[in-house]
C-alpha cells in the first residue's frame, strides 16, 4: 500500500484486511468463511482506522487459534469480533481498576512532549527509572517538568534524539508523515508487512495432539503448548496473554534487576505463570536452557540482539530445539539504520508522523497522540498471530520458524488502512461506556476490574484460568503437558 496516498484512500474492509494477514502468513483460505466482524468505523476520536486495525489483528489471532484447533480435532468453529469490544480491548490498561479504585499511575511525571530550541518538538519516554535518570544526566537539569522545558530549549530536536539514541535513552523527535518517508528508515522498511514468518532451521513436521476426549471440556487450540515470554510493556505482554487465553502454558521470565510497570504488570499478566530468572548467572542460565528444550514458542522484546548475546539468539534457540517458533519483536524493524535503536508504542508514533498527522486533522499546534496505544496492541495481536501461523506451518510443513513484528512496520500498515476525515467526530469512551465489556476478577493483587477478551469462539471460548499474579510467584518449571 502506497503510504503517499493514505490521506484519501477510503478504509478498507476489516475482513479484507484480516484476509490479507492472512495470505501473507500462508495459512489455509477456507478459515476465513468462519470469521464474522461487527459494527463499523468510527468507533473512538482519530482520523485513522483504529477500529479496523483492532478488529484486524485480534480477529487475525483468534482464527489462527480456530485453524490450529481444526488441525487438532478436525472441526472448524465460529470467530466473531466485535469492533468496539476489540477497541475497548486495545485500551485495556485505561480501563484497569484494582479493589474498585485506581491502579498504580501508568506514566512518570516528566515524560511527554516538550519543544525544543529550533521550535520543534520531541517526546520524552522516562517511565523506566534509568531512561529518565539518563535524560535528566544529559540535559543537566532537576527532575521537574519545568526544568527539562528550560534544558530542551538549549537543543535542537534531532540533535537531542541522535544524543538520547546514542546514550541508550528512549526519545523521538516529531516528524511529519513526508518528513518520516524521506528518513532512511523508513525506506528500508518499505514493502514490508507487519508480519513476517522466515524458516530458519529444518525440523520435521511436529503436528499438535488431538483433544483428548477426557479433557474435551476444558481443551483449548493451544492446549499444551509452552511459551517462554520475555516481554515487559504492552506489545510483547499482549501477546502472551493472548497465547494464554487460548489455553498455552505461557511462562513470563523476568528478573529482580530489570524494571517493570506495575499497572502493565497486573493487566497483562492474567494466564500467565512468572518466574525470576537472571540471565547473567550461570546457574539461572543452565535452567533457561533447560526450559528452552521443552518449549514450543519464545516470544522476546529485548532490545535487537540482546538476547543472542545472552545465547538465546533465533540460530541458538533453533541449534538447541529444532521446531522452536521464535517471536521478535522490535521498535524500528530489523533493517535499517534504526534496527537496534530503543522505542515505545508513544515515541513511534512520534517519529514515524503519527502525532503530526493526528494534530493536523485536528487543527491542532501541538502533537497529537492516537487515541489509544494502537501500535502496542496491534504489534501483541499480530505477534501472537504470528506464532500460531507458525505453529501451523510447523504442524503441516515442518522446520523452526522466525516470526518479526516491528512497531515501525504496524504503523506502516496503519497509515495503509487510510484516513476517515470525519474521525475525530467520534465520542471518548469513559470506563462507564463500556462497562458491558468488562469484568471483575480476583489476582495477586486484589480484585480487579478487566477487559472481557473481544474474540469469541464457538466451540473453545478465550478465558484465562489463572490470576495475575507478582512477578516471581512461580517456580521456573513446565507444568506437565
Amino acid at each position: 500500500m502506497n503510504a503517499h496516498t493514505d490521506a484519501a484512500q477510503v478504509p478498507p474492509m476489516p475482513h479484507d484486511v484480516v484476509a490479507a494477514l492472512w495470505r501473507d502468513a500462508g495459512l489455509p483460505d477456507e478459515a476465513l468463511a468462519h470469521l464474522r466482524l461487527d459494527g463499523a468505523e468510527p468507533v473512538l476520536p482519530s482520523s485513522f482506522a483504529v477500529g479496523t486495525a483492532a478488529q484486524a489483528s485480534l480477529a487475525a489471532s483468534a482464527l489462527a487459534a480456530a485453524t490450529l484447533w481444526q488441525c487438532r480435532s478436525g472441526r472448524w468453529q465460529d470467530v466473531s469480533v466485535d469492533m468496539r469490544h476489540a477497541i475497548t480491548e486495545f485500551r485495556s490498561e485505561r480501563y484497569l481498576r484494582v479493589d474498585g479504585g485506581p491502579a498504580p499511575e501508568l506514566w512518570d511525571k516528566i515524560a511527554g512532549v516538550y519543544r525544543c530550541g529550533d521550535g520543534r518538538w520531541v517526546r520524552l519516554h522516562t517511565n523506566f527509572p534509568h531512561h529518565r535518570d539518563g535524560v535528566l544526566r544529559l540535559l543537566g537539569c532537576a527532575y521537574d517538568k519545568a526544568a527539562v522545558q528550560a534544558a530542551l530549549e538549549k537543543w535542537e530536536a534531532e540533535t537531542f534524539e541522535t544524543a538520547a539514541s546514542d546514550a541508550g535513552l528512549v526519545v523521538a523527535a516529531l516528524r511529519s508523515f513526508d518528513e518520516w518517508d524521506r528518513h532512511p528508515q523508513a525506506a528500508a522498511l518499505r514493502g514490508l508487512p507487519p508480519v513476517t514468518l522466515e524458516r530458519i532451521g529444518d525440523a520435521p513436521p511436529q503436528p499438535l495432539s488431538p483433544p483428548a476426549p477426557s479433557a474435551s471440556a476444558d481443551a483449548r487450540p493451544l492446549s499444551g503448548v509452552r511459551v517462554l515470554d520475555f516481554t515487559r510493556i504492552i506489545a510483547g505482554p499482549v501477546a502472551g496473554r493472548t497465547l494464554a487465553a487460548h489455553g498455552a502454558d505461557v511462562l513470563l521470565v523476568t528478573a529482580a534487576h530489570l524494571p517493570s510497570i506495575a499497572p502493565l504488570v497486573i493487566d497483562t499478566g492474567r494466564g500467565k505463570r512468572s518466574c525470576q530468572l537472571d540471565l547473567r548467572d550461570p546457574d539461572d542460565k543452565r535452567t533457561l536452557h533447560k526450559l528452552l528444550h521443552g518449549a514450543d514458542v519464545i516470544v522476546q522484546g529485548y532490545r535487537p540482539g540482546g538476547l543472542a548475546e545472552l545465547g538465546v539468539g533465533p540460530e541458538a534457540a533453533a541449534r538447541a530445539r529444532p521446531g522452536i517458533v521464535y517471536v521478535s519483536l522490535s521498535a524500528y524493524g530489523h533493517v535499517g539504520p534504526w534496527a537496534h535503536k530503543r522505542g515505545f508504542d508513544s515515541l513511534v508514533q512520534t517519529a514515524t508522523g503519527f502525532n503530526q498527522a493526528e494534530a493536523e486533522a485536528a487543527g491542532s499546534d501541538t502533537p497529537r497522540p492516537l487515541p489509544a496505544q494502537v501500535l502496542d496492541h496491534a504489534a501483541g495481536y499480530l505477534l501472537a498471530f504470528g506464532a500460531m501461523a507458525a505453529l501451523h506451518r510447523r504442524a503441516v510443513e515442518g522446520g523452526s520458524w522466525h516470526v518479526r513484528v516491528s512497531l515501525a512496520q504496524v504503523g506502516q500498515w496503519l497509515r495503509g488502512l487510510g484516513r476517515m476525515p470525519e474521525g475525530l467526530k467520534a465520542p471518548e469512551q469513559k470506563i462507564d461506556d463500556v462497562a458491558d465489556r468488562l469484568e471483575a476478577v480476583p489476582s495477586g493483587f486484589g480484585m480487579l476490574t478487566v477487559v472481557r477478551h473481544a474474540a469469541q469462539l464457538s466451540e473453545t471460548p478465550a478465558r484465562w484460568t489463572l490470576p495475575s499474579e507478582p512477578l516471581g510467584t512461580h517456580a521456573p518449571e513446565w507444568l506437565p503437558r
